[in-house]
């Protein structure tokens, strides 16, 4: 009985909602009511108000919504009879209901996140067989070295743990090219990385062929492995001393456990972040997903293997042959097929690791094509919503995180169709200037609202709008080959150790400033049609602003694609550390301010600085976390010297000359996670739509006046160079 209760309940609300998104009303009172639920979404949020009154608050804006989707789908199409107007127009229409059907599926996967899960240690003695795999392409043996030795340096009983580097740079198959450069290059990799590895006490692997990529250099290690629990880390992620104490014991709770995920965590920024100077005081980009998605989808046993920072279980990989390969994302592929054969997967919502993002915004944009083309591959060769052995929650889950790499397309028309009206008076929407306001407006802004309340403090308004922009240019092309041919994308490594030493634009920086142009010559048409067309102006207005909207997007991506010069070649982590330092025979108490990959900036007292030289070396003297609690000495030579009061200042760079070297940097930088938590909590914080769109318009207005002189002086420099 309280089932056909519950199930008449549910049929009497959906009646009413029905009837009230399909209710026949007038302007005045449309716009009434939408005011009206506008200001009760602000005020709930003013309050802070969750559970239940966030739920109220985000129904309310979800009946706003498909009140517009009603309106726009009855309303205002163009008539077929009209094909001039109707085939733009219904591609108008196609774009606005896929972004309807992403935030349902964001409202479904993170209206009610689950909260950060506890600590959960291992029990004392009951520590399983960890294998590290650490797999590795083309990257230098610098960087391997540190995340070698944080992985090794992890606190963990040594006899059950075994760490691996799965060096696909010096297979056989490279050894042996045809091409005698890149075999001798292979083969110095090759011994190279074979003496690093056994000087570091860990395990050197490689393969005959390069076969299936990360995936089939995964699962060669897993052949030669036999650890119950394979923890992966990319060459460049390197791990806090904590990570398998944070993670192995969820594996005693659930003998169906598959995947124990942590956040990635960056030490620089990625280049919008870098140019538009935002790193150190707004959220992340990733932070959205790995703050507040991943916790949505861990509510549903969703939560998906993300290629590092994560702990497997074998016995579950070697139910499905390993990790998946058929697809360019092998991780998110492999999370599917587990998932699909009744496996379970935890989030833990805590950074453990430290690793680096594209420099570029070349390199940063080849990452998100990878990433499109292998959820588009997935999309089409998995398609999560009829796969078996998935809940239907799961399946929900899936297609929101494949579907959303389809936002290139939706992201093009947006930006196109305002310029059908103003350059061709193309009639491909329907309405009056007061039904624009009436509904589309009121959506715009009941849509900015429910983000701000799902993501908070994790995505300040429209940032997510350039980062999509900014990608939309070059992804549309990647997404568009995958989809007529699905099996052409290969796997291709990310660089992420480069530099931009000097400002410039980016290589792929064109197609940005020639949209620019043409909704800047768009937008002067827009107010020359208002004057000599005043009987339209109404029309010509919502569509001119529309244009501008666009157009202080594209402004402000004429900043992300001009890169800004760096002299620090790695990103510095403020440790505040007490050391001492040792300058020929004397040894002074010192602080650690800073440190990078590289070096380290060092407080000294009482240090002499008439006897200091550049280049001439010393020594950083501190406790290791992992140690027996004495100092252990860290080569270096001084680089610069400042005094600041009876302190002096010293920069430092690392000399590393045995193992044990590599190791002491890595506890430097990477031991404690702590530091991760309190660098992100720092700069969470959500300014709200009014505060955070006037911020944006001043980014906007600064980021394009500085890529109009990027450009400038770039076109100075080439006729210069050509004279």
């Amino acid at each position: 009985m309280s089932k056909v209760a519950t199930l008449a309940a549910w049929l009497i609300i959906s009646l009413c909602l029905v009837a009230l998104i399909t209710l026949p009303v007038n302007l005045q009172t449309q716009l009434i009511a939408s005011v009206l639920v506008v200001t009760f979404m602000a005020l709930i949020k003013l309050l802070d108000a969750g559970g239940r009154w966030r739920l109220i608050a985000l129904a309310f804006g979800s009946a706003m919504v498909l009140r517009y989707v009603y309106w726009r789908t009855t309303s205002t199409l163009p008539p077929v009879n009209q094909p001039e107007n109707f085939i733009p127009g219904f591609l108008l229409y196609l774009a606005e209901m896929y972004s309807v059907v992403m935030l349902a599926l964001s409202l479904f996967v993170v209206a009610m996140p689950l909260p950060p899960r506890p600590s959960r240690s291992a029990t004392p003695g009951k520590h399983p067989k960890v294998d590290v795999f650490v797999p590795s392409y083309n990257e230098d043996a610098d960087l391997l070295a540190n995340t070698l030795a944080a992985a090794k340096g992890m606190d963990y009983p040594a006899d059950k743990l075994t760490v691996w580097l799965l060096d696909d740079g010096g297979t056989l198959q490279k050894r042996n090219s045809t091409n005698l450069v890149d075999a001798q290059r292979a083969s110095a990799r090759h011994r190279e990385l074979q003496k690093l590895c056994e000087d570091l006490g860990v395990r050197y692997l490689t393969r005959d062929r390069n076969e299936h990529a990360k995936a089939g250099n995964l699962n060669n290690g897993m052949l030669h492995s036999n650890g119950e629990l394979i923890a992966v880390f990319d060459a460049d992620h390197a791990p806090a001393r904590d990570f398998l104490l944070e993670t192995v014991g969820y594996f005693e709770d659930d003998p169906r456990l598959f995947l124990v995920q942590t956040p990635h965590f960056f030490l620089n920024p990625d280049p919008l972040e870098r140019n538009l100077r935002t790193f150190e005081k707004m959220p992340s980009e990733n932070e959205m997903f790995y703050g507040i998605i991943q916790r949505g989808l861990d509510k549903w046993n969703a939560a998906f293997f993300c290629g590092s920072a994560a702990v497997l279980r074998r016995k579950a990989l070697e139910d499905t042959s390993g990790f998946s390969g058929l697809s360019i994302t092998e991780d998110c592929e492999t999370a599917l097929a587990l998932h699909g054969r009744g496996w379970n997967s935890v989030y833990v919502d805590r950074p453990l690791i430290a690793g680096l993002q594209p420099a570029t915004f070349a390199s940063f944009i080849g990452q998100r094509s990878r990433w499109a083309q292998g959820m588009m591959q997935i999309l089409m060769f998995r398609f999560p919503l009829l796969k078996g052995g998935l809940s239907i929650p799961q399946r929900l889950c899936y297609m929101s995180s494949t579907l959303f790499w389809l936002f290139p397309f939706s992201r093009t028309i947006f930006l196109f169709a305002p310029l059908f009206y103003l350059f061709f008076d193309l009639q491909i929407f329907t309405a009056s200037g007061g039904e624009f306001l009436a509904y589309t407006l009121v959506y715009m802004l009941v849509n900015l609202t429910m983000q701000n309340y799902l993501y908070g403090s994790f995505r300040w308004p429209w940032i997510s709008e350039l980062y999509e922009y900014a990608q939309t240019v070059h992804l549309l092309p990647a997404v568009v080959s995958v989809l007529l041919n699905p099996r052409k994308p290969t796997f291709k490594v990310t660089a992420k150790d480069e530099s931009v030493l000097e400002s410039r634009l980016s290589e792929i920086s064109r197609p940005f400033f020639v949209i620019f142009a043409v909704l800047l010559i768009a937008s002067a048409l827009a107010i020359y049609r208002v004057y000599t067309e005043p009987y339209k102006a109404d029309i010509t207005l919502v569509v001119g602003g529309w244009n501008l909207l666009n157009l202080i997007m594209a402004g402000c991506a004429l900043g992300v694609v001009s890169e800004r010069g760096e002299k620090a070649a790695s990103r510095r982590v403020k440790v505040s550390r007490r050391c001492e330092f040792s300058f020929g025979e004397q040894t002074y108490p010192a602080t650690i301010e800073n440190v990078s990959a590289h070096g380290a900036r060092v407080q000294v007292y009482g240090l002499p600085t008439d006897e200091l030289l550049i280049d001439v070396r010393g020594q950083i003297r501190f406790q290791p976390y992992s140690g027996d609690g004495t100092f252990e000495a860290l080569p270096v030579s001084i680089r610069n010297i400042e005094t600041e009061g009876d302190l002096t200042i010293v920069g430092c760079r690392y000399l590393p000359e045995i193992a044990r070297h590599h190791s002491l940097v890595a506890d430097l930088i990477f031991a404690n996670s702590q530091q991760w938590s309190e660098f992100q909590s720092m700069r969470r914080g959500n300014p709200g739509l009014l505060r955070g769109t006037l911020w944006f318009l001043w980014l906007a207005l600064y980021q394009m006046s500085r890529g109009l002189i990027y450009f400038f002086r770039s076109i100075k420099t080439e006729t210069g160079a050509g004279k």
